[in-house]
């Protein structure tokens, strides 16, 4: 398999790990968004959040939160940006599951989490109940 993070997570590139444990690895981003910026991965192969299990996903998580109290404090940092991008139109370019630990700081000119994509419609009350409606109705079909 010719996936950078899988030889990431066996040793045949180098990275500046910040921890890990049988399954995980979190090391820095080399192209950081702010100082500190931390990318978090399973060591098994899967190419992204949604392939994994339950019990996959809650012991990434339990990872993640690990990961962000050990880096938190250390850098002095004012908040935490965590968050995965799914599949290329949401920005992912690395195909393997991973999460971004963004450490940010006061005036550090980011956003939140909402000012990463805006839907025009999405406070309108009548369409946020069509959206309702299709995730509810997929969701009792299973």
């Amino acid at each position: 398999m010719d996936c950078i993070f899988c030889k990431i997570a066996k040793g045949e590139i180098p990275c500046f790990k910040v921890f890990e444990d049988g399954n995980h690895l979190a090391f820095l981003d080399i192209s950081p968004c702010s100082d500190g910026h931390t990318v978090v991965i399973p060591k098994k192969h899967s190419v992204s959040f949604l392939d994994l299990n339950e019990k996959e996903a809650g012991e990434l998580f339990s990872f993640v939160n690990a990961v962000s109290k050990k880096i938190y404090d250390p850098l002095s940092a004012d908040g935490l940006t965590i968050g995965s991008n799914i599949y290329e139109s949401a920005g992912q370019t690395v195909m393997h599951t991973h999460i971004h630990i963004i450490p940010r700081y006061e005036g550090d000119g980011g956003g939140s989490t909402h000012s990463v994509v805006c839907s025009a419609q999405s406070s309108d009350m009548n369409f946020l109940a069509q959206i309702h409606k299709k995730i509810t109705e997929s969701s009792r079909a299973e």
